[in-house]
């Protein structure tokens, strides 16, 4: 998987590309992050979006940070080894869209 380090405009291009796709928006936090929020109907339905991304996660041993309430998952992606951003994180965010 791309562990190549994205920055300046083509990490912004790759964001708007990734967006392109998503019906909501990925942003680029304070942090430098890789970061949106999901909604669910209910606490059920985003639990099982956590199972499934945590299972994609440990494959591709790839892990985001998240934060869950009810029917709500916020999620930070960064790749610690590079720090920053790299294709691994937009591989994962991509899978998140299909889950959700």
């Amino acid at each position: 998987m791309d562990k190549r380090l994205w920055v300046g405009d083509s990490l912004n291009e790759r964001v708007d590309q990734l967006n392109a796709a998503s019906p909501a928006p990925w942003t680029l936090n304070e942090y430098g992050k890789l970061e949106k929020e999901f909604k669910f109907e209910d606490f059920n339905a985003a639990w099982g979006f956590m199972s499934r991304v945590a299972l994609f996660a440990e494959r591709t041993d790839h892990h985001p940070e998240w934060f869950n309430v009810y029917n709500r998952v916020r999620v930070e992606l960064t790749t610690h080894d590079v720090g920053g951003i790299s294709g691994k994180d937009f591989a994962l965010a991509v899978f998140m869209d299909k889950c959700a």
